[in-house]
């Protein structure tokens, strides 16, 4: 999985490249490749048809069994290069899937094959896993267990049906919660993914854990889809999510539907203030929650005396931040969003937001939305922001 990563933390709160091969038609090299890229063909036809017997002779059935409850829509590899070896070969791989009624186009994923050779020269694959350097999938931990709810899909390794409903259920109500707020030309559909543990999210990330302790959940994607991306995925920390309260749980799963939903108009243009403090706009409506309540590391400091200078930077939400600081970057974009909300209403926070999102480059795209959308400058909005931050949090709530 690629892109720029969206998370939501408990302190707030792939394209694989196609490699040119080498080597003429006709050369052994180019029939291994040949016969490989068959014996592939014929393993994708046999799991599309939830045919096992099929799929046996074609080598290893561990990932037919870890997969048969994913809904598929499509399942192909594309042979890149087979490399020789002396109990016979291991193959490059493109993978590329659909999940049935969730994605618009294929999930790209870089993997490695191992081979063997049967006596009459029959190929056939005695494992499957990730290509150097690139992440894993679910399945690549265990067996995938898949819960559906009205919209959305959740899909879980060692962890049991029951457990995968209650996720179900919150990210059902986000979704339509993300719609009210953000509109409705989205998939309003989202697929959660919930590993075992922090280091299977890390896995799935292909990041070391240690970037995601405390995270609760991160959504992966392309910045700036074009419409035809596949849909993103958020991924569940289940340590750092089992320590929040229900109204944690659900702020969590709104905020990362809210990337998924926006991910259309998020650009590289869009700073990070903006669209986590988006994000966390649209998970804390209708919660109740206070500024003060809402932002308890930045009030802190407020309070303290040492109220922010600046909007976040991009580098404030680095996920290997300090906790503390990283929590005042998100409270700050979110105080930002908020700020555009109540000044200027609902309707010009999302024309904003699409504005910015509208530039594919950041040099003055915040600048232009908000003369033209908030009719202000960035030193102006700045100023605003700092003495709304102030009075929201030295408020006695």
């Amino acid at each position: 999985m690629t892109g720029r990563r969206r998370a939501w933390c408990i302190g707030a709160v792939g394209l694989g490249l196609l490699l040119p091969l080498a080597g003429c038609a006709g050369t052994p090299g180019d029939t291994a490749r040949t016969q490989v890229q068959h014996l592939l063909d014929r393993r994708s036809a046999a799991l599309l048809g939830h045919d096992e017997t099929a799929y046996g002779t074609t080598g290893t059935r561990t990932e037919y069994t870890r997969l048969r409850a994913l809904p598929l829509a499509s399942w192909g590899y594309r042979v890149t290069a087979v490399h020789r070896t002396a109990t016979g070969a291991t193959a490059d791989a493109d993978l590329s899937y659909r999940v049935a009624g969730y994605d618009k186009a294929p999930v790209d994923a870089r993997r490695t094959l191992t081979l063997g050779r049967t006596a009459d020269g029959a190929w056939y694959v005695t494992a499957d896993r990730p290509a150097g350097h690139a992440g894993q999938q679910l399945w690549d931990q265990g067996p995938v267990t898949a819960v559906k709810g009205a919209h959305s899909l959740v899909l879980g390794t060692g962890r049991t049906a029951a457990e995968l409903r209650g996720y179900a259920a919150l990210a059902d109500r986000a979704v339509p919660a993300v719609s009210r707020a953000w509109g409705t030309d989205w998939t309003r559909h989202v697929v959660v993914l919930v590993p075992r543990s922090l280091q299977g999210m890390a896995g799935l990330l292909g990041s070391p854990a240690a970037n995601y302790r405390g995270i609760a959940a991160v959504t992966t994607g392309e910045a700036g889809g074009s419409g035809t991306a596949p849909a993103d995925r958020v991924v569940v920390n289940p340590e750092a999510y089992a320590v929040l309260g229900d109204l944690g749980k659900q702020v969590v799963l709104t905020h990362e539907t809210t990337h998924v939903a926006t991910r259309a108009h998020t650009t590289a243009a869009t700073p990070l203030w903006l669209s986590e403090g988006y994000a966390d706009w649209i998970g804390y409506l209708g919660t109740g929650r206070t500024p003060t309540e809402a932002a308890p590391e930045l009030t802190r400091a407020v309070q303290d005396g040492h109220p922010p200078t600046a909007l976040p930077t991009d580098r404030d939400f680095g996920f290997t931040s300090d906790p503390a600081e990283l929590a005042r970057a998100y409270e700050g974009g979110w105080l930002a969003c908020r700020m555009i909300a109540d000044r200027w209403g609902t309707a010009r926070l999302d024309a904003f937001y699409r504005a910015v999102g509208d530039r594919q480059r950041r040099a003055g795209a915040v600048e232009d939305a908000l003369k033209k959308v908030l009719g202000t400058t960035p030193g102006e909005f700045t100023a605003q922001w700092r003495a709304y931050v102030r009075a929201q949090l030295t408020r006695t709530e």
